[in-house]
């Protein structure tokens, strides 16, 4: 049995689950509404204000679909009732974020400034304070468009293990190398 799968997923209070046509789960909270389609062979059935993903068999297909939907539903729950959220930090001399509504302009280190237009569900805020590095908050209820969201911001300029500069996540460990000088 799938560790992952067979666990209950505790429904919190305030968050409806429904299972519609076609096998779609329906998840509504305080923060919004999330809809995913699970595959026809894994049942999803709520039992005493919790939630159990079910497979009919012992497949290897069946195996990895358990494990898979029980994650994919559980982070809609967290994030119609919690949401989640990101932080990157733009390390190096002359950084800069500005977020305008659904429009994120970067500064870093190009000879242009990159225009990055976010999806709807994502909210960003840039903070810059004198002294620190400037750090790019993103907010959303859906786990995997914001996940998909920062990796996309973090390969405009990625970090390089010299010195250190490019984009980051807050409290990322970077390896870093030492430069030709080192070795003399």
């Amino acid at each position: 049995m799938s560790r992952i799968g067979k666990l209950p997923i505790s429904l919190p209070s305030g968050v409806q689950l429904t299972v519609g046509n076609d096998n779609e789960v329906t998840v509504k909270g305080p923060k919004g509404e999330l809809k995913t389609p699970v595959d026809r062979d894994i049942t999803v059935r709520t039992e005493d204000g919790s939630i159990l993903v079910e497979r009919p068999t012992e497949q290897k297909r069946h195996k990895a679909m358990h494990g898979l939907y029980r994650s994919l539903i559980n982070n809609m729950i967290t994030g119609v009732s919690t949401g989640y959220t990101e932080q990157l930090e733009l390390v190096g001399v002359g950084f800069k974020a500005t977020a305008t509504g659904s429009l994120l302009e970067l500064a870093l280190g190009y000879s242009h400034n990159i225009f990055l237009a976010l999806p709807k569900e994502v909210t960003a805020t840039a903070v810059t304070e004198k002294g620190k590095n400037p750090i790019i908050t993103l907010t959303s209820i859906d786990k995997q468009l914001i996940g998909q969201v920062a990796a996309k911001i973090r390969s405009l300029r990625k970090v390089e293990p010299y010195k250190g500069k490019g984009v980051r996540f807050v409290g990322e460990q970077i390896r870093r190398k030492a430069g030709k000088t080192a070795s003399k």
